[in-house]
């Protein structure tokens, strides 16, 4: 049998729990305008695509995690509305309240 934990509060997760599945997809971004700057005939958004499209094979030299990485969490509720509220982790200002006067 499959157990389950919120990879967020390490909370072991029953099976009659309501269980969140977070996916991520972390991968370089290149400036298609600089790309345009170079005189060659080659179709550099293809070749990315094309390395994309082999991400899947962990084998490909030509992947890393500082290139591409997949990322897969399990939350449970109370963690994942603390996810939804702050997706990126930061720390939240304090808002201020200024009185009318």
């Amino acid at each position: 049998m499959i157990h389950h934990s919120c990879d967020c509060c390490k909370r072991v997760l029953d099976p009659d729990d309501l269980r969140y599945v977070v996916k991520m997809e972390v991968y370089a971004a290149f400036d298609p305008s600089a790309m345009d700057e170079l005189d060659d005939d080659r179709d550099h958004l293809q070749e990315i695509q094309e390395i994309l499209q082999r991400s899947e094979d962990a084998s490909d030299p030509q992947i890393g995690n500082d290139v591409y990485e997949q990322l897969r969490f399990d939350l449970c509720t109370e963690c994942r509305k603390k996810f939804i509220k702050n997706p990126l982790g930061r720390e939240l200002s304090k808002q201020f309240d200024f009185s009318k006067n």
